[in-house]
């Protein structure tokens, strides 16, 4: 019925329990769980578990936070790994001018090559954005960023955004915040834009969605998301897990 379309399983929180993680979220009605990287490392790893698992697939990349470890061979050893049919997109990339840890032109080099990168093996891309709408924006209509398709993650940006950034090739993806109260802003994105263009995630083990929060997240908790979803767009939780599940795989051409 769902698919999770950004799960970090292989964080510490999580890596321990990860058949358990992936019974669970089967019998929560999650077919598949997209496993994303932040740097190197936690990348290979997403490989290695999308080698293991059937229903689990990897995005690779470097998050802004570790823009600063991305080096000429660390965007070698990212193209070799990227080369496995298992791996589904690059990311997550983008800026974070919220924690600044890596100082901001380094994440936007960081983040114009991992983009280029992503073209190179015709892969979409997922996109990290936390306080840094217009300069993300920007990029992305700079370097043409949505040729291959992507996703705007944990989307935390306004209506006009949204739709700014669906024209240029992208989907949008809600996390757990769709189901606080006081997320009024992005209850107003997810109600108004196309059904077509939304995916559901967790990014888990972050962002436990109501009535969880203080758990440890994990993707069987995408259910809560969708609950949410269907309520704000008066659609049935089944409707939503299917016309999500489709969108997820379209863009990240699952199956193909």
């Amino acid at each position: 019925m769902f698919i999770d379309s950004h799960a970090h399983i292989q964080d510490e929180k999580l890596i321990g329990d990860v058949p358990q993680i992936i019974d669970h979220a089967r019998e929560a009605g999650v077919d598949n769980i997209i496993c994303v990287g932040y740097d190197y490392e936690s990348s290979r790893q997403a490989v290695e578990l999308a080698r293991r698992y059937p229903e689990v697939y990897a995005v690779i990349g470097v998050h802004p936070h570790d823009a600063k470890t991305l080096k000429k061979d660390t965007l070698a050893k990212l193209y070799e790994l990227g080369r496995d049919p298992r791996v589904a997109a690059i990311g997550e990339m983008g800026l974070d001018f919220y924690r600044d840890l890596s100082p901001r032109e380094v994440q936007r080099q960081a983040f114009r090559e991992q983009i280029k990168l992503a073209k190179e093996l015709y892969k979409p891309i997922v996109i990290h954005d936390r306080d840094a709408h217009q300069e993300v924006a920007d990029i992305i209509k700079q370097e043409k960023a949505g040729l291959n398709g992507g996703v705007l993650h944990c989307y935390s940006g306004n209506l006009p955004l949204a739709l700014e950034l669906m024209k240029e090739g992208f989907y949008i993806s809600f996390a757990g915040p769709l189901t606080y109260k006081n997320a009024r802003k992005t209850h107003e994105v997810a109600t108004r834009i196309s059904l077509e263009r939304i995916l559901i995630e967790t990014d888990c083990p972050y962002l436990t969605p109501e009535p969880l929060r203080g758990k440890r997240n994990e993707p069987a908790y995408v259910q809560y998301t969708a609950k949410k979803l269907a309520e704000l767009r008066n659609k049935s939780v089944e409707e939503i897990g299917y016309i999500t599940s489709l969108n997820t795989r379209r863009v990240f051409r699952l199956g193909d």
